[in-house]
């Protein structure tokens, strides 16, 4: 995974069907103008769908998650990221606290220190912000010819990452976006921590986003679910499901995402 910023998926199901909102400032996406994707303004496209502009006006997002990964709860509670990416913590509903900033992470001492909380503390928060990020700095981008997932007709991309971006630079996304909409339905990812890259592409996995509801006028997918993936044959076996609830834009104190005494550093790789 990419770490956020630094360096830091679906069949869009009842995309325009109608749903219970979310919050009251939250409402269902109920009509897409269709837009024309094509060369190297498709970023921009697919960013500007996903109300990029608004949602960095903003300085953090908040929600209640609650995810789940080869039959293990892996996270219940709730996160909070700075719009920009720079920075996010995870609250869990035992009291555990995982947080990351431009300093490194930080955690409960109940948590342990291994190479998981790593893993936790960017890999979930890059899912949430990945739409927003697909023209970050050291990013690569290229149309695919690959198959649509399920009914919808969606354009596909190949995303990487030059040398030296985040903790894991041989990761790569294949982002998978509705042709009507250009909002990220489904992205396959692999995972290169701990192993190599050709290690890592024998066992490729894909996050399907899910339920989008506009949260202050922007997009914000509502499920999301994991599966097996292969690049002929799309998603195969699903291996987890999150469910994202009370999505809000807020305000914090400068000192919000700082770490106090009663967390410790996770040592750097």
């Amino acid at each position: 995974m990419k770490t956020p910023n630094f360096l830091i998926a679906i069949i869009c199901i009842a995309l325009f069907s109608a749903c219970e909102n979310d919050t009251p400032k939250t409402k269902l996406i109920t009509s897409e103008k269709e837009q024309t994707i094509k060369g190297n303004d498709d970023r921009v496209i697919l960013e500007k769908a996903h109300k990029k502009s608004a949602f960095l006006s903003n300085q953090a997002i908040r929600f209640k998650i609650n995810l789940s990964f080869g039959g293990k709860e892996r996270l219940a509670g709730k996160m909070t990221l700075a719009t920009n990416s720079t920075a996010g913590k995870i609250e869990y509903k035992n009291g555990n606290v995982l947080l990351y900033n431009k300093e490194g992470i930080f955690h409960s001492d109940s948590m342990g220190s291994d190479s998981k909380l790593r893993f936790a503390a960017y890999t979930w928060s890059y899912f949430f912000l990945l739409p927003y990020k697909l023209s970050d700095p050291g990013t690569n981008w290229r149309p695919l010819n690959l198959p649509s997932l399920g009914d919808s007709k969606q354009s596909v991309y190949h995303l990487s990452f030059n040398a030296g971006i985040g903790d894991a630079p041989d990761d790569w996304y294949k982002i998978y976006a509705n042709q009507k909409s250009n909002l990220v339905e489904a992205a396959s990812y692999i995972v290169t921590a701990n192993k190599t890259k050709e290690e890592a592409e024998k066992d490729p996995h894909a996050i399907q986003y899910l339920n989008y509801k506009l949260v202050s006028g922007v997009p914000i997918a509502h499920k999301w679910a994991f599966w097996a993936w292969r690049a002929d044959s799309g998603l195969t076996k699903q291996l987890g499901n999150t469910q994202i609830e009370n999505v809000e834009f807020i305000a914090i104190k400068n000192d919000f995402f700082h770490s106090d005494s009663s967390l410790i550093q996770l040592p750097s790789n």
